[in-house]
């Protein structure tokens, strides 16, 4: 028997997560990180709805609020100040059940997850441990000729050595940057209107967003000719913040660097008993604010896969879907994220213009105005129609509203839970037989009858709730189904048309987990 059931080697954002969440569903797990200390400078600055609903699945739920700060107003303007896009981000629950997006002191949330995985006993976190070698045996992979696991998961940054081992070719997405990154805290507290800014400026494209816990970021794009050391100079970063009344007479810069933004993924994800997430398998840019975000979604997606694996409830072809389901996802991710980036860092003056005629054209389109908060999955483990198709709603990331039950209105997570869900409009007690039911237990499915908000609290049964904020129901009968079956990372596997059709779902699930 191999030592632990999962190694993972890097103890980032990603790393942690992936860590806690196989952790949580009872496997042994360890957590490898060659640095004996954490890292301790931000460089993630905010995350996304899903995100934060990711967050609270490992633990950070009833600190999320504490740890995170609001966005609010985001605005992108051109040279002369007027305004291309205007984002609002109020800090109130969005479609996820959380704000839409959420400001992060990187190090505060780190040390939160350091902190949460501790109190798992069955989680192993060796600091100070580089991980050197990698021997895939077939049913196990040891390192470093010490340590044997069921499965090894590279979360190792962009200079990973898991990476390296598989040997996988890197594909160039065509897109990079080098930018001046410069932290700053200033000595007495100060209100930005709006929080977050983009200066598409052909003269210098220059971004100005807080990074929480009272620190804020200067990022501002190297231009052609100009040399890294003459960037790299402090008495030049101050000359670039003077004009945006940063001065070393009001503030501390606490660090800078020039940073390369790229844009690229992997061909392999996977190989044998190693397998690749976060930055050690795509890097993209950070216009849109989506790299640890995806790199959140490696982890969610893997963990319940890894679960199912290990209990042997699944057969190990589910990882395959892993990389089906996450290379176009990111793939997306990142071409959104370098259309946003190309029309920041336009250089040219007269395509700027261009552009900031396109931009304020959008504003009068709603369905163009803003920047699209998710992308549903087009492959994988989805429902298919008989042509082999994704089935109508299958592949959606399903949204979070409160429900009632008992006298507790809770948002939906927190009072079914997490894991696989089933809800319906009817009792799917009345048409499940007993393969679905012991199937569904199995899986540890949550198995829900949602009622509207009419019916009275103190008549309901213990499987069943009330859509108190009219989420779950309209979802369903806007397209004519009666029932869902949702994934452990919230993303939809299918939709049932009708009673019958609800067990038919629970069977196709089970043959997508264990493929003949």
């Amino acid at each position: 028997m191999p030592d632990v059931d999962v190694a993972i080697v890097g103890c980032g954002p990603v790393g942690l997560v992936l860590g806690i969440a196989v952790a949580q569903r009872g496997h042994r797990v360890a957590i490898l990180e060659r640095y004996q200390d954490q890292y301790p400078f931000p460089r993630v600055v905010a995350f996304d709805g899903e995100t934060a609903r990711n967050f609270a699945t490992v633990g950070l739920n009833d600190d999320l609020y504490e740890l995170g700060e609001p966005v609010g107003e985001y605005d992108f303007l051109n040279a002369a100040g007027e305004t291309l896009l205007h984002l609002d981000n109020p800090y109130v629950p969005d479609r996820d059940g959380w704000p839409k997006a959420v400001i992060m002191h990187q190090p505060t949330f780190e040390a939160a997850l350091r902190e949460h995985a501790k109190t798992l006993p069955n989680l192993e976190l060796r600091t100070g441990y580089d991980v050197t070698e990698l021997v895939d045996h077939g049913d196990h992979v040891e390192l470093n000729g010490e340590l044997t696991a069921s499965w090894v998961v590279g979360c190792d940054g962009a200079n990973s050595f898991v990476r390296e081992h598989i040997g996988t070719s890197i594909v160039d997405l065509n897109f990079e940057h080098d930018w001046l990154l410069c932290d700053v805290v200033f000595h007495e507290p100060r209100t930005f209107k709006p929080n977050d800014l983009q200066i598409c400026d052909p003269e210098r494209p220059t971004t100005i967003v807080s990074s929480g816990r009272g620190h804020r970021r200067w990022e501002f794009m190297r231009l052609p000719g100009e040399s890294l050391e003459e960037l790299s100079s402090e008495a030049r970063m101050w000359e670039l913040l003077e004009p945006h009344g940063v001065t070393p007479d009001n503030a501390d810069l606490t660090r800078h660097i020039v940073y390369t933004f790229k844009a690229s993924i992997v061909r392999d994800w996977k190989r044998g008993r190693l397998l690749l997430a976060g930055d050690s398998a795509h890097l993209m840019p950070p216009f849109i604010g989506q790299g640890m975000c995806s790199g959140i979604r490696d982890a969610v997606n893997l963990a319940w896969k890894l679960d199912l694996v290990l209990r042997e409830v699944a057969s190990a072809q589910v990882m395959t879907a892993y990389v089906q389901e996450r290379d176009p996802h990111v793939r997306r991710t990142t071409e959104l994220a370098i259309e946003v980036g190309k029309m920041i860092s336009e250089l040219d003056p007269a395509a700027a213009a261009v552009r900031d005629r396109v931009m304020f054209a959008r504003q009068q389109d709603p369905a163009q105005a803003g920047v699209p908060q998710y992308f549903a999955l087009t492959d994988g483990i989805v429902r298919r129609n008989a042509e082999g198709a994704v089935a109508g709603l299958a592949g959606d990331l399903v949204p979070q509203g409160r429900v009632s039950r008992g006298g507790r209105t809770a948002m939906f997570d927190d009072l079914v839970g997490r894991g696989f869900v089933l809800f319906a409009t009817f009792d799917p007690g009345l048409v499940l037989d007993e393969d679905d039911q012991s199937f569904l237990k199995e899986l540890g499915a949550h198995v829900v009858r949602v009622l509207p908000g009419r019916v009275p609290d103190r008549n309901l049964k213990d499987h069943e709730v009330i859509d108190t904020d009219g989420v779950y129901l309209p979802y369903l009968t806007g397209t004519k189904q009666v029932g869902a079956l949702v994934r452990p990372d919230f993303y939809l596997y299918g939709t049932a048309s009708s009673r019958p059709d609800l067990s038919t779902l629970v069977k196709e699930l089970r043959a997508d987990l264990l493929p003949r």
